[in-house]
């Protein structure tokens, strides 16, 4: 039969046509996109059985919320209080939490399921921090809260997501071992609540850590803690709680390697007091050596001219006795990649501050100068009355001295050849042009301290506007003290009170109950201004109560 196209295609036919795609189109519509970012946790609608139970008797719980939610990391976020010989399981269905119990509960015991930061929305991951469901086997339920604050000591600021934990006292012994059963995690202000807990003893702890597990068992975690132990008979609030970086009590090497110039790195879990390093084999090495610590005395680098050797043991010592030995091992035959680069003490902008030298670091040891490869330029003109100075400790620094004069323009110039490392490699030309910095950038600052106990020693510190400590100076009573041609801008002032007077801040120690040496930070900032001899009265408050 032949196909009438005219009827085929008629007006009628492509209406409809046009009206179904409509239809799908209109059916097949999202939503738009954009818009504010969800920012809400999940929300509990129901609770079967309802939260606060008393005279508890089912096996399951169900938890139901608003929307879609992932459980994560529930064996390191989840705990029940107290604990269960078999731990119930947690598992997601739709929108809902299940929770089934494998093991009998007491009686007569109120129950905590505290869910830390496992429960997350799927599509922005926000956490329902600290949620908990509470529920007794008898009829009554523990109702007792310990409230409070955790700050960080040194820079005397609230700090958020710390683990505030409490362990009953005769459970005293697993801080630091187990997890614990009853805790919280600080809120943006800092503060904290511990809620539902029975009346008794116990001890207080806070921990801030960068992969948390809720046990203290990194150095470089924050712990905070209250010596005296809370009798716990009524609401307890206001406690106080300040994060410090705890000396670890035994020295030990984090990191030891061969480093691909082939000098020894060594790095240690805590600063060394007068350290110096000893080869013990080959000894006739010992001599050769060549020894730099950084400014913290937590990193030694260990340059052997004469790498003629397959192993090593080194020593270290704090106050000429030995505190650790190690080995390296290496092939007799390696081969390293050694490369001289030189840094300079200027500004990121080539400037030097006025009365002060140059001083040129290299990256490695330097055995012999040729001064006749060295040029330095004033104005682009040569200048031959400057004189340098190695240092003989570590062969890596170099101190150039000159009449340095405002408005000059200098360029310092290392010829090829200029300088051999102890290695015999030579380095490339460098050019490095710098000038004096104006005076007008930098002022005098004046403290007017006044101490509030003469015989107690305080230990002054001026940080910059990052918290670097620009200089500390320990004092015993009240006086000026000064800062000359200091850079202009913004300071703080911090202030230890050094009870033992040995200059320095000295950290706690938890397992032996005692507390770091408090800190006060003056709560105004200091501008030191161009042309402007700055004063500041600092009136240190009394030291207060250590509980």
């Amino acid at each position: 039969m032949r196909l009438n196209k005219k009827s085929a295609f008629s007006p009628l036919k492509i209406l409809v046509f046009i009206i179904a795609l409509l239809i799908i189109g209109c059916a097949s519509m999202q939503k738009p996109q954009g818009g504010p970012k969800d920012r809400t946790p999940p929300k509990l609608l129901k609770a079967t059985p309802p939260n606060m139970t008393r005279n508890f008797s089912a096996r399951q719980i169900r938890l139901d919320f608003d929307e879609y939610f992932s459980l994560k990391n529930q064996t390191q976020e989840i705990t029940v209080s107290p604990t269960t010989d078999k731990p119930p399981t947690f598992k997601t269905s739709k929108k809902s939490l299940i929770v089934d119990f494998k093991d009998t509960l007491q009686k007569n015991t109120t129950y905590v399921i505290n869910f830390g930061k496992s429960i997350a929305d799927l599509n922005e991951g926000n956490v329902l921090n600290n949620f908990t469901y509470v529920f007794s086997t008898g009829p009554h339920i523990d109702s007792l809260s310990v409230s409070g604050n955790v700050q960080d000591l040194m820079a005397q600021e609230k700090e958020k997501d710390v683990t505030v934990m409490l362990f009953p006292l005769n459970k005293d012994t697993l801080w630091g071992k187990k997890k614990p059963t009853i805790f919280a995690v600080t809120d943006s202000s800092g503060n904290f609540s511990l809620n539902n807990l029975h009346d008794g003893d116990y001890r207080i702890y806070a921990l801030k850590e960068k992969a948390p597990n809720r046990i203290y068992d990194k150095d470089d975690e924050l712990v905070a803690f209250q010596t005296a132990t809370i009798h716990l008979k009524k609401d307890t609030a206001n406690i106080h709680l300040n994060l410090f970086k705890q000396e670890p009590d035994k020295f030990r090497l984090t990191e030891r390697r061969f480093e691909a110039d082939g000098k020894m790195l060594f790095i240690f879990n805590k600063p060394v007091e007068k350290p110096s390093v000893k080869i013990l084999y080959p000894p006739a090495l010992d001599a050769e050596k060549i020894v730099d610590f950084n400014k913290t005395r937590d990193t030694a680098m260990v340059y052997m001219k004469n790498m003629d050797f397959d192993s090593i043991r080194v020593s270290f010592l704090q106050n000429a006795t030995p505190i650790d030995t190690v080995a390296l091992r290496k092939s007799r035959k390696e081969t390293f990649d050694r490369t001289i680069s030189l840094k300079y003490n200027t500004t990121f902008d080539n400037k030097i501050r006025a009365g002060n030298t140059l001083v040129v670091t290299t990256s490695t040891p330097i055995q012999t100068i040729d001064n006749s490869l060295i040029t330095l330029n004033e104005d682009s003109t040569n200048v031959s009355n400057f004189t340098i100075t190695k240092d003989t400790a570590t062969m890596k620094r170099l101190t150039f001295n000159y009449r340095w004069k405002a408005n000059s323009r200098y360029q310092l110039i290392f010829n090829e050849g200029a300088l051999t490392s102890i290695y015999g490699d030579k380095n490339k030309k460098f050019l490095k042009p710098f000038q004096l910095d104006k005076p007008d950038n930098y002022g005098p600052l004046t403290l007017k301290v006044t101490v509030p106990d003469t015989s107690k020693g305080y230990v002054i510190e001026l940080l910059d506007d990052q918290k670097n400590i620009v200089h500390r100076d320990p004092l015993v009573k009240s006086g000026n003290v000064v800062y000359k041609n200091y850079p202009v801008g913004k300071y703080n002032v911090r202030v230890i009170y050094d009870d033992n007077k040995n200059g320095k801040w000295d950290s706690g120690n938890v397992k032996k109950r005692i507390q770091p040496e408090n800190i006060w930070v003056y709560p105004k900032q200091i501008t030191l201004r161009s042309n402007w001899e700055a004063e500041e009265p600092i009136d240190i408050p009394k030291e207060p109560a250590t509980h």
